[in-house]
């Protein structure tokens, strides 16, 4: 069970959203990691039959994406857009009820995959309030929810964790992994750390183009070497740092400001090497692509 993307390009009028993207995707969570515009939603909607792409293949599943497959790609995929709409006054449950109808469930078998889901995402509870009464990270849930209603061979979500806070990030990254034993699940974010918590392979997109795929290990691979610390001690001194170099992060004390940053190449002989992270191999990648 596998995703088999071959040189896909899409190209709106003047602008390629993306350009010559290849990936393989297997079982489990594989991110897709990558900035706003960098074209992870033209690509989601490549993928669930919402666009044609230009050039290029896509395979899922065994079933080459295409005019005659559709419908039965259709029936493989579950999706959460980044912005799902959901009817104000209806309840979760009558909203799921009725999604599920419209996916073709028997009274019987809707109501029991209901009933799974309501429980799986602990939504039991909440289940006659009316969406407009619902947090957004219960909507986020209804919206996984309405992606699993057929048990889908994949899971297609963009950006689900996007505006939420830290504890109900956690819980729909812990779904996630709850809902990608024996499926492959595409979990599109810009926020790196969703991906440290959950994903073993990634692929990185910048402005429509594959800049790595790989694991995460290999990818802080990569940057070993080029993530370093260094005090401050003026604006001046920052200023040049800003100016020569990639800024991770800074953090004031006394001894003045501690800056954390990436380099191309050995900077000067006060810096030190450090510890790196998912983030800084990710900011390494974009500065080295850019060159």
């Amino acid at each position: 069970m596998n995703i088999t993307i071959e040189n896909v390009s899409m190209k709106f009028k003047e602008n390629k959203a993306l350009d010559n993207v290849s990936f393989e995707i297997g079982e489990g969570i594989f991110g897709l990691l990558g900035e706003n515009g960098a074209g992870k939603t033209t690509l989601m909607r490549i993928l669930t039959t919402l666009l044609e792409p230009t050039e290029g293949s896509v395979t899922i599943c065994g079933q080459k994406l295409c005019a005659a497959n559709r419908e039965e790609i259709k029936k493989l995929i579950g999706y959460l857009p980044q912005e799902l709409g959901l009817y104000p006054s209806l309840t979760v449950r009558e909203t799921l009820d009725y999604l599920g109808g419209l996916c073709g469930l028997k009274n019987r078998e809707r109501k029991e995959r209901i009933d799974m889901l309501l429980d799986q995402t602990h939504m039991l509870e909440h289940q006659n309030k009316k969406n407009r009464q619902l947090s957004g990270g219960m909507k986020r849930r209804v919206g996984l929810m309405q992606a699993m209603l057929t048990d889908p061979k994949v899971l297609i979500v963009d950006e689900p964790t996007t505006g939420l806070d830290p504890e109900e990030r956690i819980r729909i990254r812990n779904l996630l992994s709850d809902f990608s034993r024996d499926r492959i699940v595409l979990f599109s974010t810009h926020v790196v750390e969703d991906l440290s918590a959950t994903c073993f392979k990634l692929g990185v997109l910048k402005k429509g183009k594959v800049i790595y795929q790989g694991t995460l290990a290999d990818m802080m691979k990569v940057a070993d070497g080029h993530v370093f610390q260094k005090v401050v001690k003026d604006e001046k001194e920052m200023e040049a740092l800003r100016n020569s170099y990639s800024i991770v992060n800074s953090v004031y004390g006394e001894e003045g400001c501690r800056v954390k940053f990436i380099s191309k190449d050995n900077p000067d002989i006060t810096a030190i090497r450090t510890e790196i992270s998912l983030e800084d191999a990710y900011i390494y990648l974009n500065s080295i692509s850019d060159s």
